[in-house]
């Protein structure tokens, strides 16, 4: 195989692994927003980017049907099923906000991680045309990370202020 070869092949798998990934998004993010009842800044920014993330999911279909490939079924079930099983996994905990808060967070800058990744790729496969697409979807995940970061803080304090007033800390 010759490098630009090589280089597509990369490509390619990085994109339908961020499709899969996206797809584990929205099965994580959309279980948090139906139980969420006390943070309402947390289910309207949840509710926003779930919204982003299914533009993504359709920036990045673009870009595979440019290189005439699909995505991947098989990846898209396997991430889908351990994300809502990994939400599922905190409805248990007395701190669901508080872990969901933290899983967010970490998952975010994965997905960061995995654009800049892609982003370097393109560059050294000749890929320009598939940039803008990718840098939209990196400043959509850097700007759902900065918002955790900085609201971190106000959902702890809300949530130990409900659970000492003996209130539902009820995500």
């Amino acid at each position: 195989m010759t490098y630009e070869t090589e280089t597509r092949s990369i490509f390619v798998t990085g994109l339908k692994n961020a499709h899969a990934m996206e797809n584990q998004a929205l099965s994580i993010m959309k279980p948090q927003l139906s139980r969420i009842e006390n943070y309402p800044e947390v289910a309207a920014k949840l509710d926003q980017h779930i919204r982003e993330t299914e533009g993504q999911i359709t920036r990045i279909d673009g870009l595979l049907a440019d290189l005439n490939e699909d995505s991947s079924s098989l990846k898209d079930m396997a991430l889908s099923f351990t994300g809502a099983m990994a939400a599922m996994g905190h409805t248990m905990a007395g701190d669901e906000i508080l872990k969901n808060s933290f899983a967010n967070f970490a998952f975010e800058n994965f997905e960061i991680a995995a654009y800049k990744s892609l982003l370097t790729i393109a560059e050294l496969g000749g890929f320009a045309n598939a940039t803008s697409a990718l840098k939209a979807n990196l400043e959509e995940e850097k700007a759902m990370a900065k918002w955790l970061d900085e609201n971190l803080r106000s959902v702890t304090m809300k949530f130990a202020s409900l659970k000492e007033a003996g209130e539902t800390a009820k995500i």
